[in-house]
């Protein structure tokens, strides 16, 4: 198995690199679609480490979490797009500056 010849060092390399690009998308990103891009890149980087810790621990708590992650996206995805929506039919554009009337 290839999971098995890579050291666990390097699946947290990847999952930091890839939380901290979901985190660089969320702070100089505008765009709403981008902020559920970049939240779902964050998520991903904790499955990589839930799945990664699963396999050397050798137990398959880590996957069943990972299941729940992927699930628990999913919702947020479809209520993002809702967002969205609202914020286009509104405003006619996806910019999350330009929606200060919904502000309080």
């Amino acid at each position: 198995m290839v999971l098995g010849t890579v050291p666990a060092e390097y699946y947290l390399v990847l999952s930091a690199a890839v939380f901290c690009i979901g985190v660089f998308g969320i702070l100089t990103r505008e765009n709403a679609l981008m902020f559920l891009m970049s939240v779902e890149l964050m998520l991903n980087a904790a499955n990589i480490n839930l799945v990664a810790f699963a396999f050397y621990w050798g137990n398959i708590t880590g996957q069943v979490f990972t299941l729940f992650t992927m699930a628990l996206a999913a919702a947020e995805v479809a209520i993002g797009i809702g967002i969205i929506l609202v914020l286009y039919r509104n405003f006619d554009d996806v910019d999350v500056t330009e929606a200060t009337t919904l502000r309080w």
